[in-house]
């Protein structure tokens, strides 16, 4: 079993890793919105201080010229391709976010090359509101969940599910997942976002997070039976409590958008997530730059997965919310009792 510290890198919101050939691949909201970075290391401790490389700025102007949020990394078919949101415009009056799901592809074999190419926007039926996509390939067919705004349903965004036609493209019609229906997920916010694939044994799971990105976020489960068609809403099955959420005794808030990897020596599932260590927020939280990613180790019962409770931070944090340089600066990575 591997022993982990947290926090695995300071101010990075929506982290995700990718381990590829024993390397840890990892990127996230940058806490300015401004581009999308990669940094890589052959342990999850080491990633704090891995250079971090930007392989992609936002526009100057028109669509993904602001707020790019939640890049996701992944390899498909011998190519890696991010997945992102980026709005065109601020926030609309309603105060709804304006973004679009847009997809990068890279066919050299390091992603941290500068050989990133834009595919564009995935085109989803309605044109609305649109974040967090991610992806899995499961028995040999690519599917694409992600949230989205439905004008006739109320919330921010639902989950939906589709097949590909290639990675940038939809190849059958969205089906909604889940909604914002439990009290849980309706807290500031209705919102069904940042969903993540856990494949173990014959089940497929998708975790995703609710509520406003403050304290009440929380992470909730879908379940499937492998060999079921994943594309009829009947074959998921919903938790109707969060499996994850805020630790007020570990100093843990508003833990959510998650994703998955495997530890060092590939036996244990890895949960890579978001928290922040204290309530008091000033503003608009997606503006407080100190989500930062943290790690958990997922226990599997008969039941599924337990994903416990978010773990205290035993390296040291940031008290102000100055946004650090990407190595964290000159405490990141020492003992929390500094």
């Amino acid at each position: 079993m591997g022993v982990y510290h947290n926090p695995i890198v300071l101010q990075r919101a929506d982290p995700w890793v990718i381990k590829e050939n024993g390397e840890y691949y990892f990127t996230a909201s940058d806490p300015e919105y401004n581009y999308i970075a990669i940094r890589h290391a052959s342990s999850i401790n080491d990633l704090q201080k891995a250079p971090e490389t930007v392989v992609w700025r936002k526009h100057e102007s028109g669509p993904a010229s602001i707020y790019i949020w939640a890049p996701e990394l992944h390899r498909i078919n011998g190519a890696w391709y991010i997945y992102f949101a980026g709005a065109a415009t601020d926030f609309e009056a309603s105060g709804l976010p304006t973004h679009r799901i847009f997809v990068l592809e890279n066919t050299d074999d390091d992603p941290t090359s500068d050989n990133w190419v834009e595919k564009g926007q995935v085109i989803t039926p309605i044109d609305s509101f649109a974040l967090d996509a991610t992806t899995e390939v499961i028995d040999g067919v690519q599917y694409l969940v992600w949230a989205q705004k439905d004008p006739a349903i109320e919330g921010n965004s639902n989950l939906y599910i589709a097949r590909m036609a290639n990675p940038w493209t939809l190849g059958s019609e969205p089906v909604m997942l889940t909604k914002p229906e439990y009290d849980w997920e309706c807290i500031d916010f209705l919102v069904n976002e940042g969903p993540a694939f856990l494949l173990h044994g014959n089940k497929i799971y998708i975790t995703y997070s609710a509520s406003g990105t403050g304290v009440p976020y929380a992470v909730g489960l879908l379940t499937a039976k492998r060999g079921s068609d994943l594309l009829d809403k009947a074959s998921w099955s919903k938790s109707p409590v969060p499996v994850f959420k805020t630790c007020a005794e570990n100093g843990q808030y508003g833990p959510g958008h998650n994703s998955f990897t495997k530890s060092e020596d590939g036996t244990e599932d890895l949960m890579i997530y978001h928290c922040r260590n204290y309530t008091e927020i000033k503003g608009d939280p997606l503006f407080d730059p100190n989500r930062h990613a943290r790690v958990g180790v997922v226990r599997w019962t008969a039941d599924g997965p337990d994903f416990g409770v978010p773990e205290p931070d035993d390296l040291w944090t940031p008290t102000t919310t100055d946004v650090l340089p990407a190595d964290g600066g000159p405490f990141a990575g020492t003992p929390a009792t500094r």
